[in-house]
């Protein structure tokens, strides 16, 4: 099932609400006042950054992280498991993840007192790996073929509406003193350089040795998520569309993403 909800204008994942957490409208999300947050549209690699961003604001290990259950210590603000009764919970000052469109977050967030982190990714690899998202995941129930799922793609009947608008929403803030845009391919290009970013942005102060610890940290957690063992369908890697879009697919996403697009001068690295 795909998106059988709709709430401000946005189809919702069956899975993300419940009673406890129905979907709200826009800027009626929980608090998040003095918290940090990330996010991003489904399968941007916001799950690696969630690992990364701990990593980074904790100094836990990759081993110890592999031990925990990581949606406990950064939880989804808008799934019903673990659910907002945990966010309220946590101590200052907060992790939160979410896939919401920067509309629909917390209005702290907007203000600028809360700081928050977007991951984007090119969108060729994001449909094909939210494609084998959705195949994998037992609730989603879909089956049907890729060329259908990213026909739904390109006209935003998937969950949590428009990745076109929602990556020109938060590219439109990327200035905001609040916001880090960060892309997924830079994080495999120049890791250094991210975690130096994300540190600097979550204020976390380090030495030249506790930098290096860092960032080999991080990078055993970017070789974790693009291990052909670890994920079978190899969904981190990047130029992974090329093994699956046609000729006449690639060309017709290409005129989408173009008029979709408009004159946003957000651009992206299809492979390295």
């Amino acid at each position: 099932m795909l998106g059988n909800q709709t709430s401000g204008g946005v189809r919702w994942e069956s899975l993300l609400s419940s009673e406890q957490n129905p979907p709200c409208g826009p800027g009626q999300g929980p608090s998040a006042r003095r918290r940090d947050g990330e996010s991003g549209e489904m399968e941007s690699g916001t799950s690696l950054l969630q690992e990364v961003v701990y990593l980074v604001s904790q100094g836990a290990d990759p081993d110890e992280i592999g031990l925990m259950n990581i949606d406990e210590q950064l939880p989804v603000l808008e799934y019903p498991q673990p659910g907002l009764d945990i966010i309220k919970e946590l101590t200052s000052p907060r992790l939160i993840k979410s896939h919401l469109p920067y509309r629909f977050l917390p209005s702290d967030l907007h203000n600028g007192d809360s700081k928050v982190i977007y991951m984007a990714r090119n969108p060729k690899d994001l449909v094909v790996s939210y494609y084998q998202f959705h195949r994998s995941l037992r609730t989603m129930s879909y089956r049907g073929t890729f060329q259908e799922f990213c026909r739904r793609f390109m006209n935003d009947k998937l969950g949590y509406g428009s990745w076109f608008e929602h990556v020109q929403e938060f590219w439109e803030h990327r200035m905001d003193s609040n916001v880090l845009f960060l892309k997924y391919e830079d994080m495999h290009r120049d890791l250094v350089t991210m975690v130096e970013q994300l540190a600097r942005f979550l204020g976390v102060s380090c030495d030249k040795a506790q930098l290096e610890s860092l960032i080999e940290h991080c990078h055993q957690l970017v070789d974790q998520c693009c291990n052909a063992e670890a994920l079978p369908v190899g969904r981190g890697r990047v130029g992974l569309w090329k093994d699956i879009f046609t000729v006449s697919m690639n060309e017709k996403f290409d005129l989408v993403y173009k008029q979709k697009m408009g004159k946003c001068d957000l651009t992206f690295d299809f492979y390295l």
